[in-house]
């Protein structure tokens, strides 16, 4: 089964992040990432961009309405995301503790939300 993982921060925290502040995660991120990547149950991850540069599509009255603005405003927004296959909900969070996101709550506060994923299509194939 796959599972969509969201990795939530405090923005405010990570916009007050020092250069020092910075190294120390890089250096928290780099051995759990490549352990997330061995563990052999990593599909992919992404970083997404601040909040401050979203786009938000709604549907009002039957038109959509184009807003130059996160969906919602919110303290811990998401700002990293991977997808992993996994037997369970159980080993789904055991590989999901690998992510750099469940180590750093001293620095950006935020967490991991593990979502199971219905099929995935590709079309065309």
């Amino acid at each position: 089964m796959n599972y969509l993982c969201l990795c939530y921060y405090d923005v405010e925290k990570f916009a007050a992040m020092t250069p020092e502040d910075m190294g120390e995660m890089i250096e928290i991120c780099r051995p759990h990432d490549a352990a997330l990547r061995a563990s052999g149950h990593l599909k992919f991850v992404g970083s997404l961009g601040m909040p401050h540069e979203s786009h938000t599509l709604r549907s009002t009255g039957g038109t959509v309405v184009s807003e130059d603005k996160p969906f919602d405003d919110t303290k811990f927004p998401i700002g990293a995301f991977f997808m992993i296959e996994a037997d369970d909900m159980e080993q789904a969070k055991s590989v999901a503790a690998l992510h750099p996101g469940a180590h750093l709550s001293h620095i950006l506060d935020g967490g991991i939300e593990i979502r199971p994923v219905g099929q995935c299509h590709t079309l065309g194939q």
